[in-house]
């Protein structure tokens, strides 16, 4: 479509969704009407700066239904993600926009050369988390025969996959190398399996993983984008290009602003990414903060599409980590331990190992409840490290330390020391 085309549709859908919205959602008519927007001052994507954001906090604060579009009786299905301080982010699902995520997920495959002659492997997480169910869902739409393998149980995987001639793979990265090792390990060569292609996204990567997981398992590795607040993944995905991800953009809006001011960057510029959805039923969201810093771009491609692209995210504009793919705040870490007895003075060590993320909590003491012997306090490190994974859905290593060891930095502990950016990854 050309880009004059997709401008149009754009204007067109952003008229509508802001009605809808304003209609439908309190929460948001009330953002509106205290920065003094009608949804009749919205003529097309050219007022868009006109409508307040809506951020991480906005939904805390809206759980669970305050964000909800329509009837709860229309909607099919919830996803849901980790919030800042435990209350998670639940994001509704009519089949309208079950059919549309998707239908994004299905172009994501195609994009990778993906047709309906297609074994595709789905080795994301299934459950509240959007990786299984949206690239199954896409592989349907495709007309792949879909293999709904979830994560983990690598032998089985590897059976599947040998027996069954898979020759697409969906996962994590760090799950694909992960895969990749232990296929040599079990004596197979990378021409060995049917694999042609993998979609590979939910945490960061480079591009040196991704050259490391072609080599490995013979295949080209695609990037993929997406979040629960929007959708899922498919927001974004790569063609065979593989520079820079084109965004659906008859779906979705994507800008880049200033962080610090929140004023519209113009494209080419790096800043923070924000998307509006043009289509969501069940949770419509409007100039939604992702605080992932990206570059977009206009570029012509070679693969012929004239979506927008936008690059790797490159950082983050808060706080948040991805470990292993989950979203992971300080403040969760901060709400166990002081639910827990303990203050809040910790330290986050983020490394990779084997290309898989290694997650380890340094927690001081309190001087008044120190164990009197190592049975004691593996005991305690234990009771301590089930509540975090409760909270944050992966498990950390937790190591008591004495009080005060935790080393200060002008009168504040570095909370997070991230040795993955060694590696180029960076959250």
């Amino acid at each position: 479509m050309p880009v004059e085309e997709i401008k149009k549709l754009q204007d067109e859908k952003l008229v509508r969704q802001v009605k809808y919205v304003y209609d439908n959602v309190k929460y948001y008519r009330d953002l509106m009407d205290k920065k003094g927007v009608k949804p009749e001052d919205i003529k097309g994507t050219e007022d868009l700066h006109k409508l307040p954001f809506l951020k991480k906090d906005d939904l805390r604060e809206a759980y669970p239904y305050g964000l909800l579009g329509t009837d709860i009786k229309n909607c099919v299905r919830i996803h849901s993600t980790s919030g800042t301080t435990g209350k998670r982010v639940v994001a509704f699902y009519t089949q309208h926009d079950v059919d549309m995520w998707e239908d994004c997920c299905a172009r994501a495959i195609v994009a990778a050369g993906g047709s309906s002659d297609d074994v595709c492997q789905v080795c994301y997480g299934y459950g509240l988390f959007t990786g299984g169910a949206g690239l199954h869902g896409g592989s349907h739409k495709v007309g792949c025969l879909t293999l709904p393998m979830s994560s983990g149980n690598t032998d089985r995987q590897i059976q599947f996959m040998m027996d069954l001639n898979s020759t697409f793979l969906c996962c994590t990265p760090s799950y694909a190398a992960y895969l990749g090792e232990s296929l040599k390990e079990k004596g197979y060569k990378p021409e060995d399996n049917k694999l042609r292609a993998g979609i590979f996204g939910a945490e960061p990567w480079t591009e040196e993983m991704r050259r490391d997981i072609e080599k490995a398992l013979g295949i080209k590795a695609y990037d993929i984008y997406g979040l629960t607040e929007i959708s899922g993944p498919g927001v974004a995905f790569e063609c065979e290009e593989q520079k820079g991800m084109h965004i659906n953009e008859d779906h979705f809006i994507a800008e880049i602003i200033d962080p610090e001011t929140g004023e519209p960057l113009p494209i080419g510029t790096k800043g923070e990414l924000v998307f509006t959805s043009l289509d969501k039923e069940g949770f419509p969201m409007l100039r939604y903060r992702t605080r992932d810093i990206c570059v977009l771009s206009r570029e012509k491609c070679s693969c012929g599409r004239t979506f927008l692209k936008m690059t790797k995210p490159m950082g983050r504009s808060d706080d948040m980590m991805i470990i292993r793919g989950v979203n992971v705040f300080p403040s969760q870490i901060e709400t166990v331990l002081l639910k827990q007895g303990y203050a809040p003075n910790y330290q986050i060590i983020l490394d990779r190992v084997n290309n898989s993320d290694t997650f380890d909590i340094n927690v001081e003491m309190n001087p008044d409840d120190f164990p009197d012997s190592p049975k004691a306090i593996t005991s305690k490190e234990k009771k301590l490290q089930d509540a975090m994974k409760a909270m944050l859905g992966i498990n950390p290593k937790i190591h008591l330390v004495a009080p005060k060891t935790i080393e200060r930095s002008e009168g504040k502990a570095v909370r997070i020391i991230d040795k993955r950016k060694r590696y180029g990854i960076t959250t």
